[in-house]
């Protein structure tokens, strides 16, 4: 029986040391991450009829510096996830966040923007009206959909397609006592919902890509 994320798994990012976090977040979020894979992951793969695979952060390649967040991505590809439009769940110290993920690793993420920018009326209207946009997943900062204009949403898309190292990511951020966050069942759907709401956008990307 796997529970939601409790105020004890935020709190793992205030432990001290690199080994120390880690071994918190591999002890509590990564078996909480792997049960929900396994209810996301046939879902995503029956939404876009493609195989998909789960990837749970190991943050590898650290040596020094814990990290401030971690997550889970869901990609098509078994090898790797970065270089692909993605999905994402995962925590920082004061939110959940939900994101369809579009990262500066991407090959094609010009080609991508374009046909944004391109799309642009459908792009807006495909985005949730609660939901969230983030430009650097690195970052903890983001903006509500509900504040932005048109104007905002295409200096984003324009920056994303411009600069080697901007991003795009979109969907939602939950706060830690939301109900949501705590009980497994009801956040599993609040993904589902905010993920069947991106398959479009996820499947121009895709479209985008591969002309």
């Amino acid at each position: 029986m796997t529970t939601g994320f409790a105020k004890s798994d935020f709190e793992v990012f205030t432990i001290e040391g690199l080994d120390e976090r880690m071994e918190s977040i591999q002890a509590k979020i990564q078996p909480k991450f792997a049960a929900l894979g396994s209810k996301i992951v046939p879902f995503l793969e029956n939404e876009l009829n493609e195989e998909m695979h789960l990837h749970i952060a190991r943050h590898a390649r650290r040596t020094v510096n814990p990290p401030n967040d971690t997550w889970m991505a869901i990609a098509p590809s078994k090898r790797g996830y970065k270089k692909l439009p993605h999905f994402q769940v995962g925590l920082w110290d004061d939110h959940l966040f939900i994101w369809l993920a579009f990262i500066y690793e991407l090959p094609q993420k010009a080609k991508i923007a374009q046909s944004f920018i391109e799309n642009f009326d459908d792009v807006v209207n495909a985005l949730p009206e609660d939901g969230w946009i983030s430009l650097d997943h690195m970052k903890k900062e983001a903006k509500k959909i509900s504040e932005m204009n048109e104007g905002d949403f295409l200096h984003a898309l324009e920056r994303f397609q411009d600069v080697k190292k901007a991003e795009f990511l979109v969907g939602k951020r939950l706060l830690p006592t939301d109900e949501a966050v705590q009980d497994e069942e009801k956040l599993v759907e609040v993904i589902k919902t905010t993920y069947k709401e991106l398959v479009p956008l996820y499947k121009e990307a895709v479209e985008a890509q591969n002309k």
